[in-house]
């Protein structure tokens, strides 16, 4: 069979490899937080990985702050204003996680999740992690239940696709997002970058978007990132049949295919320039208070989010 699954139950969260036993691409996930820790492939007589990784579930726990790589963002990402929101008439106050004033990056980040499913044939390999959350958070005390899934397939892509469902009485404001960190063969500064998109979310200066929206193109084609910071959040051009970022050096090509389901795009360079976070959002930053992409999802609804990565060795 030309995919299989690996799961190593001997540290203190399972970490799963699928692999694809003829081109040799793996991709790497831990139970805790959900985490995609590697996407590795063949590469000039190594094996490189792409993803800025941890080298241990266990350090994963550790060091999760303050950047929270790789870390999935429920059921809201990015800033929330001041923590607060207002739902059904009254105000909630967030209690986990603040930098500053704001609340960041929602409530699962540090979940542990369960392994409900996995599947191997001769195309793919998936496996399907699960996670309850009790509705603990005074801030947001709605239960729901959320699936991550990833899949392993032909043409070396790798999908990632989030479940949420609920059986609470009323519709519930969610939003969902990534927090990917990815690293080529070489500091960003010597990468080039392109996104579908002509359209950048206007923030004040703590970084909570304003309402507006801005004209920015400058990857809208290919555009050298050497001394470009970001921590922006981009509107992703719907009218393309398939919106995409592709980060490249002159080696190495990944390229991002978020599904309608993510139609913002969030990116943040380290000031250390070893790698950049390319990050799928359903929402903009603070959508629970702006409204700006906020899903409200029924209850016994399923609302889905997808997107697919594919990485390339350039000849």
């Amino acid at each position: 069979m030309a995919y299989e699954i690996l799961v190593d139950d001997t540290l203190n969260h399972q970490k799963i490899t699928l692999r694809n036993t003829k081109t040799k691409f793996e991709a790497e996930v831990f139970a805790f937080g959900a985490i995609l820790n590697a996407y590795r492939f063949p590469f000039e007589n190594t094996i490189i990985n792409i993803v800025a990784a941890f080298s241990s579930p266990e350090q994963a726990k550790d060091d999760l702050k303050p950047f929270f790589k790789s870390a999935k963002l429920s059921p809201f990402a990015c800033r929330l204003n001041n923590g607060k929101f207002h739902f059904h008439g009254k105000e909630f106050q967030v209690e986990k996680n603040y930098l500053g004033k704001h609340a960041m990056h929602g409530l699962l980040y540090d979940a542990v999740f369960e392994i409900k499913e996995s599947i191997t044939d001769q195309e793919s390999a998936s496996i399907i992690l699960t996670h309850h959350y009790d509705g603990s958070d005074n801030g947001y005390p709605w239960e729901f239940d959320l699936e991550v899934a990833y899949k392993l397939s032909e043409g070396n892509m790798l999908t990632v696709k989030t479940s949420v469902s609920h059986t609470n009485a009323f519709a519930i404001p969610y939003m969902d997002g990534w927090h990917p960190y990815f690293s080529l063969d070489t500091s960003i500064d010597e990468c080039y970058l392109q996104i579908d998109t002509s359209e950048m979310v206007e923030f004040d200066e703590t970084l909570i978007p304003t309402g507006k929206m801005m004209s920015y193109e400058k990857f809208r084609s290919k555009a050298y990132m050497d001394g470009v910071f970001l921590d922006n959040c981009f509107v992703l051009d719907q009218s393309k049949a398939q919106p995409k970022a592709i980060l490249s050096s002159e080696k190495l090509k990944l390229t991002i295919l978020p599904e309608a389901s993510y139609p913002y795009f969030q990116i943040y360079t380290p000031d250390d320039r070893r790698s950049i976070a390319l990050e799928c959002l359903s929402g903009a930053p603070d959508c629970f208070n702006n409204k700006i992409g906020l899903r409200m999802i029924e209850p016994n609804e399923t609302a889905s989010f997808v997107t697919h990565y594919i990485a390339e060795v350039i000849n």
